[in-house]
C-alpha cells in the first residue's frame, strides 16, 4: 500500500500543528509538550489537569492512553497506566476526556500517545473518525514502526490527524528517511537508549543526531525521555524544536494531594515555560 501524503494546509488538525510550530519559530520560541496519563491518579481530574497544563503554557498536551504492557515506559508511567486501567480507563474514555477539554479550549494541541493493541481493537479508521470528532490533533503509537504503519498513517491523514513517529539514537538513515516520508506534525526523538524517566540525559549526543534527522525529516523535532526539570528542559531546547516532559509530571500527580494537584501541575509547567522563553 502506498501512503498518500496530504499537505498540512488541506486538513484542519494537521494545519493546527503546523501553524503552532510556525508561530513558535516566528517568535524564536521552543515548543513545550507535557505528558500525562489519562485517568491517573483518578478518573475525575484528567480534564482539569489538561486545562492546568494549558494554563501553565503547554503548546501540545500528550495524553497517554493506558496500556497493560507499556514497553517504552519506566516505572513511574507504568504505575500510572496500571492505576488507570484498574479504574476502567479505555481508549473511548480518553477520547471522551478530549471532547470535554475541547468544550473550553479549542487552541491547545492534543496528541494521543499509546500502543498498538487498543488501536487494533478499535480499528484505525474508527479511531481516526472518533479522534477527529473529539478534537485530537495527532496520534503517536509507540510500537508502530513506519514499515508497518502505512494503513494507520493513511487513515489518520485522511481524517486530518497527524501520525507522529518516534526516532531513537539507534535509528539508521534508512529508518529516519522512512519516518520522514509518512510523519506529520512533528517527530518525537527519544533522547536515550532506555525507557521514560531515565536520568542519564546526554545533550551532546542529542545535538549530534539532530542534523541527520533534519536531513530527512522536514518537520519540527521534539525531544523526550529524560527531561525532568527546568535545567534539562533548557538544555534540550538549545538543540531541538520542542521539549517533552512526562515522567516527572506523572510523579508529581502521584505524590500531590488531589485538591492541590492541578495547581502544582500548572506551576511546574509555568516554570518550564518561563525558562524556555527566557532562552530564546
Amino acid at each position: 500500500m502506498r501512503l498518500v501524503r496530504i499537505d498540512a494546509n488541506e486538513k484542519n488538525f494537521m494545519s493546527r500543528i503546523k501553524n503552532t510550530f510556525a508561530a513558535l519559530a516566528a517568535q524564536r520560541k521552543k515548543g513545550l509538550i507535557p505528558f500525562i496519563t489519562a485517568g491517573d491518579p483518578n478518573l475525575e481530574q484528567t480534564v482539569e489537569f489538561m486545562h492546568a497544563l494549558a494554563k501553565g503554557g503547554a503548546d501540545v498536551i500528550e495524553l497517554g492512553v493506558p496500556f497493560s504492557d507499556p514497553m517504552a515506559d519506566g516505572p513511574v508511567i507504568q504505575r500510572s497506566s496500571e492505576r488507570a486501567l484498574a479504574r476502567g480507563v479505555t481508549l473511548k474514555r480518553v477520547l471522551a476526556d478530549v471532547r470535554r477539554f475541547r468544550e473550553n479550549d479549542d487552541r491547545t494541541l492534543v496528541v494521543l500517545m499509546g500502543y498498538a493493541n487498543p488501536i487494533e481493537r478499535m480499528g484505525a479508521e474508527a479511531l481516526a473518525q472518533a479522534a477527529k470528532e473529539a478534537g485530537v490533533d495527532g496520534v503517536l503509537v509507540v510500537d508502530y514502526p513506519p514499515e508497518e504503519a502505512e494503513g494507520f498513517g493513511q487513515s489518520m491523514q485522511a481524517a486530518g490527524i497527524g501520525p507522529i513517529f518516534l526516532l531513537a539514537p539507534t535509528s539508521t538513515d534508512e529508518r529516519i528517511a522512512a519516518v520522514g516520508k509518512i510523519a506529520s506534525g512533528y517527530v518525537y526523538y527519544v533522547s536515550l537508549k532506555g525507557v521514560t524517566g531515565a536520568g542519564n540525559l546526554d545533550v551532546s549526543s542529542i545535538a549530534s543526531k539532530i542534523p541527520a534527522i533534519k536531513s530527512h525529516v522536514l518537520l519540527p523535532i521534539s525531544v523526550g525521555f529524560g527531561t525532568r526539570d527546568a535545567h534539562t528542559a533548557r538544555a534540550v531546547a538549545d538543540v531541538a524544536d520542542a521539549v517533552v516532559i512526562g515522567s516527572r509530571l506523572v510523579q508529581l500527580l502521584e505524590e500531590a494531594p488531589p485538591a492541590t494537584a492541578a495547581v502544582t501541575l500548572a506551576s511546574f509547567i509555568a516554570e518550564i515555560r518561563q525558562v524556555l522563553d527566557a532562552a530564546k
